[in-house]
């Protein structure tokens, strides 16, 4: 009965959002939205992806990352190079920039992902910083004057990318790889201890992670004229980071919540991008002094259409022990 309304409410969830897609592609293709509102639910959708591909690393694997826009970038001028330089379709442009970011998380995860805490936040942070760098000084891709690139980006393609993110992140979660990974997170001394290959698993949501946020980075990079190694610095990572602090450690459903109202927010202060930033800090400020597990903590929002086990015990109980 539990396996036949998991089935129940995953495929209601599956055509409640593809009626989602529906109302928004007639409402984006019968010019309704003006291309400032389109451009906005890109966004929108772009930052989820990047969000619940953090939220694997960080709030599944309890794994401290914040050069999640190196790999952004990486998937970004990927796709690209495939679809302008090289004249591939835009599909494969986006699986070969998802399969670049995929490989660069394994590269620089075997060695670091030995390290905890801070020490793997800087070594992240160092490896973002080395890739816009390097992109800085390409002649091939631009340099510091960016790439110029086809605006491929549409609903359909955002969307199936979207559904597909949290789809596999989901069940990887709920999967006994995603057990290892938050056994990993909660007590990483006692898991190794109990035979779990931590090193294995921290590498394999590392690579997840990075191949998901590739991919939003080839719909970033196609969602514009032009992309510039600017793009992909150190508050792009730190963006991406607060969308999943914000939302509740592990909770995917806190990632998306987060990503959307912030993604709102900065849609509608772009021309003020001070004000935007101390928004930020007063929100993280507030949140860490009244709710510092975040918004949904670690529940996802299902849990609330869940009906509460009543208590075991009772009359009864207190009857037999009366008369006993």
């Amino acid at each position: 009965m539990a396996k036949f309304k998991n089935r129940l409410g995953f495929w209601l969830s599956i055509g409640s959002a593809l009626a989602g897609f529906v109302i928004f592609q007639i409402l984006i293709s019968g010019g309704i939205l003006n291309p400032f509102y389109v451009n906005a639910i890109y966004t929108i959708a772009i930052n989820i992806i990047l969000a619940v591909s953090l939220h694997l690393i960080i709030g599944i694997t309890g794994q401290f990352s914040i050069g999640h826009a190196g790999f952004l970038a990486v998937g970004a001028y990927a796709s690209a190079i495939f679809s302008m330089n090289l004249q591939l379709p835009f599909g494969l442009a986006l699986l070969a920039g998802g399969l670049a970011a995929a490989v660069a998380g394994l590269i620089i995860g075997i060695p670091t992902l030995r390290l905890r805490g801070d020490y793997l936040a800087i070594a992240t942070l160092g490896f973002g910083e080395i890739v816009r760098i390097m992109l800085l000084n390409m002649d091939y891709v631009g340099g510091a004057s960016g790439m110029q690139v086809s605006n491929l980006t549409t609903w359909p393609w955002i969307f199936g990318c979207l559904l597909l993110t949290i789809i596999v992140i989901r069940n990887f979660t709920n999967s006994t790889h995603g057990r290892a990974c938050i056994s990993i997170r909660e007590d990483e001394t006692a898991a190794d201890a109990m035979g779990i290959n931590t090193t294995y698993y921290k590498v394999m949501a590392f690579v997840i992670g990075s191949f998901f946020a590739g991919i939003a980075g080839g719909l970033f990079a196609h969602n514009f004229y032009i992309i510039q190694p600017s793009n992909f610095g150190f508050l792009k990572s730190f963006d991406i980071l607060i969308f999943v602090v914000l939302g509740g450690l592990g909770s995917m459903s806190g990632a998306v919540i987060a990503a959307i109202l912030l993604t709102i927010v900065s849609t509608f202060l772009q021309d003020y991008p001070e004000t935007r930033m101390i928004i930020y800090s007063l929100v993280l400020i507030v949140m860490m002094l009244y709710r510092p597990q975040g918004v949904m903590g670690t529940k996802e929002i299902t849990s609330f259409f869940k009906k509460q086990k009543p208590a075991q015990g009772g009359q009864s109980d207190e009857k037999h022990n009366t008369s006993a």
